[in-house]
């Protein structure tokens, strides 16, 4: 009977303690010292950043002072042209070259979108003119041009504004006797400007034995991905092919390769340590080491 009591008497307590937590509970809502879910401060957007290879989590900013590599496990994120401008060129400084040169939907062509509302669109949202940038600067001391991807605009694909923007950086380079370098990352071909797109193929590789025979020098450098018409004309003609680690780079995707010939693939297949060990690149560098690696290129080819 005693243990009883207790019990009840326990119970009580328990609900007059339940009782007066409600009570400060509500004193708290009613001094707003709490603030509805809507209120609450959400964390910004952008400030962390997940590596998509092993899925580590970094801040925004160490990410990009350690230049865009995860510190756990080096792979090489995908950045644009002005990342790499301000990782390459000294003191990160460059003028920009051709920036005035825009696409034209020719063809009146239509996917899921106009094609010429898709280019309106990126215009609106980016500062991107197309799917590549040229600019001119030093590297340790000597002047380079660079030409240089970006993946936002339509997957980096190339189209005639790329093939215009690459041939007048060749004539430019020719005219002030300066090397070339092109940093590539694309999907391929601009189909929606058909003809027009993969007539840059040529132009562009023609383009470079005018190089060749000017006596300068020009580094391909590719990065993930480079796919399509890029590798199939100037992105595997360098006097240097070089890329970045784990790069995925080739014709069509490993993907569409083994749905076509019906078998397993290599590890690492199309993978640019997998291109090395086969003889398609010169050597893969890091991107913490590529400034300086680029200045002893030019150095050398200078003699």
């Amino acid at each position: 009977m005693k243990q009883e009591e207790d019990f009840e008497s326990n119970l009580t307590g328990d609900k007059e303690k339940q009782e007066e937590a409600k009570q400060r509970w509500f004193r708290r809502i009613k001094k707003g010292i709490l603030t509805s879910t809507s209120e609450k401060k959400e964390t910004p957007e952008g400030l962390w950043t997940k590596c998509p290879e092993c899925n580590y989590i970094s801040t925004s900013a160490d990410l990009r002072e350690n230049l865009y590599v995860c510190q756990k496990c080096n792979h090489h994120h995908r950045i644009g042209s002005l990342e790499y401008y301000d990782i390459i060129f000294d003191n990160a400084d460059y003028e920009e070259l051709f920036d005035n040169i825009r696409s034209k939907d020719f063809l009146g062509f239509t996917d899921l979108k106009p094609y010429g509302k898709r280019l309106q669109d990126i215009w609106e949202k980016t500062d991107l003119t197309d799917s590549m940038r040229v600019a001119v600067g030093d590297v340790g001391g000597n002047t380079i041009v660079i030409a240089c991807m970006d993946f936002e605009f339509i997957g980096g694909s190339l189209g005639s504004v790329m093939g215009e923007k690459f041939s007048r950086a060749v004539d430019f380079c020719i005219e002030h006797k300066y090397p070339y370098m092109v940093i590539s990352k694309s999907g391929g071909a601009r189909m929606m400007e058909s003809a027009f797109s993969l007539m840059q193929l040529a132009k562009t590789s023609g383009k470079l034995s005018q190089l060749t025979d000017a006596g300068l020098p020009y580094i391909s450098m590719l990065t993930d991905p480079t796919f399509g018409g890029i590798s199939a004309s100037f992105g595997m003609l360098g006097d240097l092919n070089i890329a970045e680690p784990g790069a995925l780079i080739g014709f069509a995707g490993p993907r569409v390769i083994k749905e076509t010939i019906k078998k397993d693939l290599p590890p690492g297949f199309q993978r640019s340590e997998f291109l090395l060990e086969h003889g398609f690149l010169d050597f893969i560098v890091d991107r913490k080491e590529l400034k300086q690696k680029i200045a002893q290129l030019i150095v050398l080819f200078q003699g």
